[in-house]
C-alpha cells in the first residue's frame, strides 16, 4: 500500500492483546500519519478490560476513543439479543453486528478514515485475506507485516509491564464478553460456569427463553441448562472466536479441557474467580 503521510489511520482496539500491539505497531510504522485508536465498548465485557484500556492509553500516550451504536445506548449484548430474539448462528452473532460493525459504520459517517488497522496476526493471514476480499481492501496488516503472532503480542505486553485483561489470566483465550455466544464449545461454557456462575445462569435463562441452543456436544445442539458440568470438548487455548468488526472471519473453534490449559502469562496471579 502506498500510504501517504497525510493519511488518517484508524486502529480498532478491542481490549485484546493483539489489537494493543497493532496500535503500537501502527504508531511505529507510520509516524507521520494521523492515527486514531477507537474502541467499541460492550457492557458484558469484564470490567478489567477498562483498566487495560487505560494502561494502553498511558503506554502509547494516545487517547482511545469510544464508538457506539446510537440504537443501543446501553452497549449491551443482552439488549441486542432480547430485541432481535436471536443470539448466534452460522452468520455470526447480532451483538457483533450491532455493537461493533454498526457502531463502526456510524462512527465513519462522522469521521474520516483512509485506512483501518485490526489485530490480524501473522498466523491469521487467511482471515485477513478473506476480510479484505469480502469487506474492505483498505486494511493495513501491521502485525502480519511485522511478523508478529499472538504469543509475540503477549510477550511484548509483558515486556512493557502491562498486565493483560483478567480474562486471559482466568484461562480464557481472548478478552471477549463473558459468556460469548459465538462459542458452542462445552469446554468454554463450563469454564464460564466455573468462574462466572451468575453469568452462566443469565445466559442459560435468556437462551432458553429465546430458544437458542448455544452449546454443541458430539454434533448435537443443547440448551446451556442441559449441559453436564463435567462435559469437555476440544482445546480452549486454541479457540479462535474473536469479537470485533471482523468477527465473522473466524476459524473453526477448538477448545481444550481445563486440565490442559496453560496460561500465556503464568506469572500473573488471578485476582478472584468473579473478578
Amino acid at each position: 500500500m502506498d500510504i501517504k503521510s497525510v493519511s488518517t489511520i484508524v486502529v480498532w482496539f478491542s481490549c485484546g492483546a493483539a489489537s494493543a500491539i497493532a496500535a503500537q505497531e501502527t504508531i511505529r510504522q507510520y509516524p507521520d500519519c494521523k492515527i486514531r485508536i477507537v474502541n467499541n465498548p460492550v457492557e458484558e465485557e469484564h470490567e478489567d478490560n477498562r483498566r487495560f484500556l487505560k494502561d494502553v492509553e498511558k503506554w502509547l500516550e494516545k487517547e482511545v476513543e469510544v464508538a457506539t451504536n446510537s440504537k443501543y445506548p446501553s452497549a449491551s449484548a443482552k439488549d441486542v439479543w432480547e430485541k432481535r430474539k436471536y443470539m448466534a448462528g452460522v452468520s455470526g452473532a447480532p451483538c457483533t453486528i450491532e455493537l461493533k460493525k454498526e457502531a463502526r459504520k456510524e462512527w465513519e459517517r462522522y469521521n474520516h478514515a483512509d485506512y483501518h488497522v485490526l489485530g490480524f496476526t501473522k498466523d491469521e493471514k487467511g482471515r485477513y485475506d478473506r476480510f479484505t476480499l469480502t469487506e474492505r481492501d483498505n486494511v493495513i496488516p501491521v502485525l502480519i507485516d511485522a511478523g508478529l503472532d499472538k504469543q509475540d503480542c503477549y510477550d511484548r505486553l509483558h515486556d512493557a509491564g502491562i498486565e493483560p485483561p483478567l480474562m486471559y489470566a482466568l484461562g480464557f483465550p481472548n478478552a471477549n464478553c463473558i459468556g460469548c455466544v459465538k462459542s458452542n464449545s462445552p469446554t468454554y461454557w463450563n469454564h464460564v460456569r466455573k468462574h462466572f456462575p451468575e453469568i452462566f445462569r443469565e445466559r442459560a435463562e435468556q437462551s432458553r427463553r429465546i430458544g437458542a441452543k448455544l452449546v454443541r456436544v458430539k454434533g448435537e445442539r443443547y440448551f446451556l441448562d442441559e449441559l453436564d458440568p463435567e462435559t469437555m470438548g476440544a482445546p480452549l487455548k486454541s479457540m479462535k472466536v474473536e469479537c470485533g468488526i471482523f468477527c465473522e472471519e473466524g476459524d473453526d473453534e477448538q477448545e481444550e479441557p481445563e486440565g490442559n490449559q496453560k496460561s500465556l502469562f503464568p506469572e500473573i496471579a488471578v485476582r478472584g474467580k468473579n473478578g
